[in-house]
């Protein structure tokens, strides 16, 4: 996702001299890639550091060290998503419209009933009818089982249904679409609030994860859509996506050290197979790619 920004810095770096010019040029590339500025002076700020310390003299051994201090932004426990050993677990997928949770969804599906287990989509998004359609197709295609609902039925009512058809099923796994819109913010985030409720009353504990959907090319907008819904939500992990080929990856830094909420599962591409757990160690490889 940096890969135009390691371009800029390999041209940089090559003139091998470090100076006050190379850290202005590596600061107004972190900025493009839509590092926030704090984040930026305290990436710099280390490499500063390491440079004097370690006394580093080539570009390359400073490439290294930029890296670390990049990686060490997404230090987190290796943990990936929950599973409950009392099925169902119940997995909700929130989100601005258009950042990808439906097919995040599908490809979740696809994965999990290839290892055997039973999944359930439950199509809370009831306020577009292309979600709900988009939802069933890929219950078709992975082999999930499907509860939706009527364009605009309520929303909490369809996923205390889906959890109740979930238990009577014997699924492992309900996975919930929600509404990323509706006529005003306020509306939006009071009825997220409602469904959470519905879904701790139906599974009798809360909800095992509730994923926030961010597009990898929102820019520092992500910053102001995870404020807004793990105010309304209990968030407990990120999902990224469109990570694949875009240089605006800097504010999902911000998103992280904000929020101390875990990523859990990054969207590479089209395929289901795209979908994969986060790896902090392999993204920190792939960053200079």
């Amino acid at each position: 996702m940096f890969k135009r920004l390691m371009e800029r810095v390999d041209r940089m770096m090559g003139r091998g001299v470090i100076d006050d010019e190379l850290y202005e040029e590596l600061e107004e590339a972190l900025l493009q890639a839509d590092t926030n500025i704090q984040t930026t002076h305290q990436i710099l700020d280390e490499l500063r550091k390491a440079v004097r310390e370690e006394k580093i003299t080539e570009p390359a051994a400073m490439k290294v060290r930029l890296q670390q201090a990049i990686a060490s932004r997404f230090s987190q426990p290796g943990e990936t998503i929950l599973f409950r050993n009392f099925p169902p677990s119940v997995y909700l997928f929130v989100g601005v419209n258009g950042v990808g949770k439906t097919t995040t969804i599908g490809k979740l599906a696809t994965r999990l009933v290839k290892q055997g287990r039973k999944v359930l989509l439950a199509a809370g998004d009831t306020f577009r009818a292309a979600a709900i359609e988009q939802l069933e197709l890929w219950a078709q295609r992975s082999g999930a089982d499907f509860v939706g609902a009527q364009p605009g039925s309520d929303p909490a009512s369809v996923l205390f249904d889906a959890i109740n058809a979930a238990k009577a099923r014997g699924m492992d796994y309900v996975l919930a679409d929600t509404a990323g819109r509706q006529h005003n913010k306020a509306n939006l985030m009071a009825e997220l609030s409602k469904v959470a409720r519905v879904v701790e009353k139906a599974v009798g504990r809360p909800a095992d994860e509730t994923l926030l959907v961010l597009d990898a090319n929102t820019g520092q907008n992500a910053l102001r859509q995870a404020e807004e819904f793990t105010s309304a939500a209990k968030v407990t992990g990120l999902v990224l996506t469109k990570l694949d080929g875009t240089a605006r990856g800097g504010a999902l830094i911000g998103v992280y050290e904000r929020f101390k909420v875990p990523i859990k599962l990054v969207g590479l591409g089209e395929k289901p197979e795209d979908l994969v757990d986060f790896d902090p160690q392999a993204f920190a490889g792939s960053l200079f790619d």
